[in-house]
């Protein structure tokens, strides 16, 4: 008797995209996607239920990040991220706000990090720090120790201050597309089914893209820090790998 072959699990991708855009979007859709189950009907119908509608379609993603990041307990940097976005967002869902001031709203967590990205490297503590620091809460305490001194190192600071401004620079132009976008295509009032057909239009278009621009500002600060430490501690160590990093410290006589 043979064993069955096991089941393959669904991409974490696909769930992604599936609670962060295809169930907003079939929300906010005057006909469901072309099923004919119009959401706003059932929440109360009219200006009530294109307001219900709307907030819903926007805290199913706040509700899915959430989840997503208590499951995994995940202290990855891109993790952090995401469930602090997610809050922001959900705090920003209850603005219920049209025009320009929506398109602002929309693109307010984009703008927000840029500030705080640059307000951390002003104060001499950098947005990349921080991430790792709350990382390297989760390491043994001689991969911490480790991880503590490289990021010390005057070349591995001055990485973390460079990586974070090329965040700050990637969200500012993330933010800019963001805000022109919705401000081109999300024109009607707030409360009515254009509205929310134009916001499930404007998600279609930005949400992707979105997605990739932010992994881009992501990977470039990863590179600019790794390649330091490279430069520093030599081939084949990284501040993501902290057991092989306190492994060279030692060779150095720098951990103990």
């Amino acid at each position: 008797m043979t064993t069955p072959a096991p089941r393959k699990r669904v991409p974490k991708t696909v769930w992604d995209l599936v609670f962060t855009l295809l169930i907003p979007i079939f929300i906010l859709s005057p006909t469901g996607l072309g099923s004919g189950v119009v959401v706003s009907d059932l929440l109360g119908g009219g200006t009530r239920g294109n307001t219900n509608a709307y907030l819903v379609a926007a805290l199913i993603p706040v509700a899915y990040v959430a989840w997503d990041f208590i499951r995994n307990r995940s202290l990855s940097p891109i993790a952090i991220f995401g469930g602090l976005t997610a809050l922001v967002n959900g705090a920003l869902a209850f603005w219920t706000v049209d025009g320009w001031q929506f398109a602002l709203k929309d693109s307010a967590t984009r703008f927000l990090t840029f500030a705080f990205a640059l307000g951390s490297v002003a104060v001499g503590m950098p947005l990349f720090r921080i991430f790792l620091d709350v990382v390297s809460l989760t390491e043994k305490e001689e991969g911490r120790r480790a991880t503590q001194l490289a990021m010390a190192h005057p070349n591995v600071k001055r990485a973390l201050g460079h990586a974070t401004l090329v965040l700050a620079v990637v969200e500012l132009i993330a933010g800019i597309i963001n805000y022109v976008v919705n401000l081109h295509l999300v024109q009607a009032k707030f409360g009515t089914a254009a509205f929310n057909a134009q916001v499930a239009e404007a998600n279609a278009v930005l949400r992707l893209p979105a997605m990739g621009i932010f992994l881009v500002g992501f990977a470039l600060g990863f590179y600019v820090i790794t390649r330091a430490v490279t430069h520093t501690y030599g081939a084949g160590v990284n501040l993501f790998e902290p057991d092989a990093l306190a492994q060279r410290l030692r060779e150095r006589g720098e951990l103990t």
